[in-house]
């Protein structure tokens, strides 16, 4: 019998989960169960270079862990764990900075961004590819799933892996492949088709969360940003309308179909109309997983199966 090739991903515990996790992360994630080894972590150490909160930490990282119980992790036979419960991470990390250049990590996208914004960049933002290299390189992972705006994280790893072979003239760490499902695999700000959905940003109208109910995900539809055009009609249309591309990538995402099948059919047609078919799809499609999702977090301090209980036991400090 083949060995199934080991995944490995994280998401940060930063607020509630919302539409973007879910088709980048979340979904395919829980889908590979069936065709790799699974290891899958909370990265609460990568949240640290922006939540300052402990209590706020807590409650993240439980809202993620029920959101994966409640979509179909199968916590008995793939690993679930938290970052900080690994101290080899950190120790790795360590070892691969004092290989690893100040030119390499300035090539880094969030550093980048963060100095062009004039932000003060401390030196977890910056040192984070090297974490995010440990993250995968310990469990000698063969496949990362990866939105394509990540794509740089799996190949910063890569140069790190082989700086350590090329070094110590061994083949030791793997090369690592990303996964990339989807149309949608970067699903960006409802109220802003050129920045990226965040749970950080301020408008709740922005993102769709998981815990959303039917009439909130089609509201949000509905009041999503647009421009005054038609839809374009071809794919090469896309990079002047940010909002057009980013709806019309979610339908083709929810519908299972190619963008070019997306535009040939309301291409030249109104947002309004189209709006209302994807509202009505992304509450066909988002309503099964948000239910759970809501269910599992509001009953943190209600009923609960045994079951549900033993899985999250370790997130109250009980286990």
């Amino acid at each position: 019998m083949t060995e199934k090739k080991r995944s490995l991903s994280g998401i940060k515990p930063t607020g509630t989960p919302h539409l973007g996790n879910y088709l980048g992360m979340i979904k395919p994630a829980i889908k590979m169960q069936a065709t790799h080894q699974t290891f899958y972590f909370i990265a609460d150490y990568h949240a640290l270079t922006n939540i300052r909160e402990p209590q706020s930490l807590k409650e993240y990282t439980y809202d993620l862990t029920a959101t994966f119980a409640s979509l179909g992790m199968e916590f008995e036979n793939h690993a679930f764990f938290r970052q900080s419960d690994i101290p080899e991470v950190t120790e790795l990390t360590w070892f691969l900075a004092c290989l690893t250049s100040k030119g390499l990590m300035e090539r880094a996208h969030a550093f980048k961004d963060a100095s062009a914004k004039g932000q003060d960049v401390n030196m977890g933002l910056f040192s984070y590819p090297i974490l995010m290299a440990s993250d995968i390189l310990i469990y000698d992972s063969h496949v990362v799933p990866v939105g394509k705006d990540q794509k740089q994280h799996l190949e910063l790893t890569r140069d790190i892996a082989q700086k350590f072979n090329n070094d110590f003239g061994v083949d030791f760490f793997p090369e690592v492949e990303p996964l990339i499902f989807g149309t949608a695999t970067r699903v960006m700000s409802l109220r802003d088709g050129t920045k990226k959905m965040s749970k950080s940003d301020p408008s709740d109208y922005s993102r769709i969360n998981m815990t959303d109910n039917a009439d909130a995900i089609a509201k949000k539809i509905r009041k999503a940003k647009t421009d005054p055009q038609s839809l374009p009609a071809n794919v090469e249309k896309f990079e002047a309308r940010p909002e057009a591309a980013n709806l019309m990538g979610l339908y083709a995402d929810f519908s299972e179909t190619s963008i070019e099948d997306v535009c040939n059919r309301f291409g030249g047609g109104e947002f309004s109309a189209f709006k209302k078919q994807l509202a009505d799809l992304a509450v066909a499609m988002l309503r099964p997983p948000s239910v759970p999702c809501a269910s599992v977090r509001s009953g943190r301090r209600g009923r609960r199966d045994s079951r549900r209980r033993s899985d999250l036991l370790w997130l109250d400090g009980s286990g």
